[in-house]
């Protein structure tokens, strides 16, 4: 029950980081995009999964996320190509904010496939340098390597072309910041989660 509920809570930030991730916010004199609030709980999700479950198990959650993410576009492609109601308008606000959504999720996806398969990597990595010690440590390490790598792709392939240069640079630096600030804040979290999942499951560590 509980690897349910966390493949769920995984395929849910996944799904809304990439609906979201359209909008660009200001904090202060800097732009991100919104996504921040989401998708870097997706790592917190994996780590508890790979630290419980295993690196088999995390595997197929990842892939999984993947696939439902790529049957949203097709879904919110379709919907956006059937002819609406004579006396609807919302089209061109569906289509202003939902028709970016393929191009956002392919960003997504490529950045996805690279960063959370690193993440799973470098997490295994650490946990058997480690011998199973320092649970923080490969939860903060493995997520600073993967959310950099994801902050660089992502941007560059979601709004290259769209956005000035600078605020292209802007929107990596800042979003990996904020990332970082989240991976930090969310370590006490780990550890609870963690225990509360073993607790329940009544089991220690999968070490592969």
């Amino acid at each position: 029950m509980p690897l349910a509920v966390l493949a769920m809570a995984f395929t849910t930030f996944l799904v809304v980081a990439n609906i979201i991730a359209v909008k660009i916010v200001s904090l202060g004199r800097w732009e991100v995009s919104v996504s921040f609030i989401a998708y870097p709980l997706t790592f917190l999700v994996t780590d508890t999964i790979s630290e419980v479950y295993g690196r088999r198990t995390v595997a197929i959650v990842v892939w999984t996320g993947f696939a439902l993410s790529l049957l949203v576009v097709l879904l919110t492609y379709v919907g956006g190509i059937i002819p609406a109601a004579s006396f609807w308008e919302g089209q061109g606000a569906y289509d202003d904010i939902l028709g970016s959504v393929p191009r956002i999720v392919l960003a997504s996806m490529v950045a996805y496939l690279i960063s959370q398969n690193n993440d799973v990597i470098l997490f295994h990595i650490i946990k058997k340098v480690t011998k199973d010690k320092h649970l923080w440590l490969r939860n903060n390490g493995s997520t600073m390597v993967s959310q950099a790598l994801d902050s660089a792709v992502f941007v560059s392939i979601a709004f290259a072309g769209t956005v000035p240069g600078g605020v292209l640079w802007e929107l990596i630096y800042v979003q990996y910041v904020i990332k970082l600030g989240i991976a930090a804040l969310d370590t006490p979290l780990i550890y609870a989660l963690v225990g509360f999942v073993r607790r329940i499951e009544g089991k220690q560590s999968v070490q592969a």
